[in-house]
């Protein structure tokens, strides 16, 4: 995920800031680069200059949106003590730096961006990388379970994950709880086959 990744001017840093919070806290479209250059407090032509098109700009706010989530899920990982799986749900869920009140940045760029738009591929590489990563946690939680078993206990818990996520956007917080609940149970099953 860190191809085409530039350095950021101090400008560019501030649009990119700026941009991340208005395009999660309002969308993607609805948000012009006028808006996003006065929050900045810079110029459109700066915008411009530092990142060429806003489709570029939506690229770079999921590239690091991405980036920052992912050192945060590393770190938790490393830090847990519990079921590794489940340290993935709590780290989708409780950033320090990243709100997730909206629900996913990732499924809500998908559902505002045309199909040809190139920031989808980078939320196609951050599910796909984040399924993976599932699999490794699900793989290392429960080495006695045959491969099919801990595939199908994967895809499941991603699906609750992206699931509980989505019901976030609607204001309901007791999702998340109930997937997590539901993914100790299905973990907890796996791990003790023999």
């Amino acid at each position: 995920m860190q191809d085409g990744e530039q350095p950021l001017t101090r400008a560019g840093r501030r649009v990119l800031n700026a941009a991340s919070g208005l395009f999660y806290e309002s969308g993607i479209n609805p948000v012009g680069v006028a808006s996003i250059a006065e929050t900045a407090g810079v110029t459109k032509k700066t915008l411009y200059d530092c990142f060429g098109s806003k489709d570029a700009l939506v690229v770079q706010y999921l590239r690091s949106r991405h980036r920052r989530w992912w050192e945060h899920l590393e770190q938790r990982l490393a830090e847990t003590r519990e079921p590794r799986p489940l340290a993935l749900f709590d780290a989708y869920f409780d950033h320090p730096e990243l709100d997730s009140s909206r629900g996913c940045a990732f499924l809500n760029a998908a559902a505002e961006l045309a199909a040809d738009h190139p920031a989808l591929a980078i939320v196609r590489e951050h599910k796909r990388a984040v399924r993976g990563r599932l699999g490794e946690l699900v793989g290392e939680a429960c080495p006695g379970a045959a491969t099919g078993e801990a595939d199908d206990l994967s895809e499941t818990l991603f699906l609750l994950m992206e699931g509980a996520t989505a019901q976030l956007r609607l204001g309901d917080p007791g999702h998340v709880r109930a997937a997590r609940r539901l993914a100790a149970e299905q973990l907890g099953r796996l791990a003790a086959t023999p």
